[in-house]
């Protein structure tokens, strides 16, 4: 529920008593005031959804109140009331952001319509805040391919789409999971509602609680106003747990609650919020393995495993090498303004030979620095597609010491390196391997993204030097 805390102002004692019954009655949380000042002491100390007030008061007009409010960063949605109603107030009340306006007597009906439209315009304000910053441009969302595994895929997703069941898509990094759970949504009879996404490797384990379930005013140091996670903003949508497997045990138990009850309480909070949201989880990890070393409850993954979808890696879709090839020569020469055409034999055969283990990511990335490189001369040539050259980037280059190898080599005849300096070098070591991808680096580490990424700010902490890095998404 949007709307939570109402505050009234009334100085009319009667009509302020039926008010607050009646919307006690339906469960808000209402706060009673007789005048302006009882208002403003309210307003400093609590934070309200809805302010419903009369327009004239013994110490002044809820015109000052709305001047006041207007300077806050977050305020309440205003509805006015008034037994004297003219053009004029009414155009006066909304200059100044009164969100609706009653002339008494009204009906309580009439009163209850109206806070349901100011809870669905906070409601959508919130989800277009969010998706704001989380649009990705349509063309990048496209689901490409055509051979037999991909037309399989698409026919499953039909399937799936008409239902509500909870999907869990597998597959490696860069295969395509997060456009698969963006068709199932298009597809399905909520494609009009909130598609609300979590990337649960890259929020900070303290703060993911909270991204999820939201938090309420003062609930912790820096929680200065109440706050909707992620499941009240997808409430009548579908949510998306980009990389599951990453959230820690603890907070793996509370969504399984809200798998099995579809409720939960905010962080600080007591009141249980009931949510309608269809759940699609991605995952690149086996969950089988991560249950067996106690990293991953198996009575979630029982709930999150109702529809399993697996993505095939690109290597096991070479049919569609060619096409994706030249998808996105066409999709990059639209974006950066070179007229590239084609491919010449020899960078087909190259983009064939090469084992791709980022996956169609790692293609849309070489195509589109080669249609850079490429400029006007309309076929990409091998020399424009970097490094690949048959194989896979890793064996192009040099060898690489082994931290074992580097403890006994000269340079370090007169130091032996704890264990914490070895550790340092060894993922220094992955990530150059995984040209500092840090998706790829961890799985060559067997550790998680954000085990990775808390080492490597560790290390910046102390002044070490750490390369910039990229992570691969789904």
């Amino acid at each position: 529920m949007a709307i939570e805390k109402i505050l009234i102002v009334e100085d009319d004692k009667s009509l302020r008593k039926c008010l607050e019954e009646s919307l006690r009655n339906k469960r808000y949380s209402v706060f009673p005031a007789g005048s302006l000042r009882e208002a403003r002491e309210l307003l400093a100390r609590e934070t309200f959804d809805v302010l419903v007030t009369d327009l004239r008061l013994p110490d002044g007009t809820s015109l000052d109140l709305l001047k006041e409010l207007a300077a806050r960063p977050q305020r309440p949605l205003t509805i006015v009331m008034t037994g004297h109603a003219s053009v004029e107030s009414a155009v006066d009340c909304m200059r100044h952001g009164a969100f609706e306006y009653l002339v008494k007597p009204f009906s309580l009906d009439q009163l209850d319509i109206a806070i349901e439209k100011a809870s669905d315009y906070t409601r959508l304000v919130s989800v277009n805040r969010f998706l704001s910053h989380e649009s990705p441009d349509n063309e990048e969302t496209q689901l490409l391919g055509d051979c037999g595994p991909m037309q399989q895929l698409r026919l499953l997703i039909r399937k799936v789409a008409r239902t509500d069941a909870t999907v869990l898509i597998r597959g490696e990094s860069g295969t395509g999971k997060e456009l698969i759970a963006r068709a199932i949504y298009a597809e399905s009879t909520r494609a009009n509602a909130p598609f609300i996404r979590v990337n649960c490797a890259a929020v900070p384990e303290s703060l993911i609680e909270s991204e999820f379930f939201g938090h309420e005013k003062g609930a912790f140091t820096g929680a200065v106003n109440k706050r909707e996670g992620r499941f009240e903003l997808a409430h009548g949508g579908t949510i998306l747990l980009d990389e599951v497997s990453e959230i820690s045990p603890n907070l793996q138990a509370k969504l399984l609650r809200v798998l099995q009850e579809r409720e939960f309480e905010r962080i600080g909070g007591t009141r249980t919020i009931k949510v309608d949201v269809r759940i699609i989880a991605t995952t690149n990890r086996d969950l089988q393995e991560w249950i067996d070393k106690g990293l991953f409850r198996q009575d979630l993954f029982f709930r999150l495993n109702v529809v399993p979808i697996h993505v095939p890696p690109l290597r096991e879709r070479s049919d569609d090498i060619a096409y994706l090839a030249g998808q996105f020569v066409q999709r990059f020469s639209r974006k950066h303004g070179p007229q590239v055409r084609t491919l010449s034999a020899e960078a087909m055969r190259m983009l064939h030979d090469h084992s791709w283990p980022g996956n169609v990511r790692e293609m849309q990335n070489v195509i589109e620095r080669a249609v850079i490189l490429c400029g006007d001369d309309q076929t990409i040539e091998p020399h424009h597609l970097g490094p690949l050259n048959g194989g896979s980037v890793a064996a192009q280059q040099p060898p690489r010491k082994s931290p074992l190898a580097i403890v006994s080599s000269a340079a370090d005849v007169n130091h032996f390196p704890s264990m914490s300096e070895l550790e340092r070098r060894h993922i220094m070591a992955a990530l150059a391997r995984c040209n500092n991808n840090r998706t790829h680096a961890a799985r060559l580490l067997d550790i998680s993204v954000r085990t990775l990424r808390n080492k490597l700010n560790e290390y910046n902490g102390k002044g070490v030097a750490v390369p910039a890095t990229v992570e691969s998404g789904s």
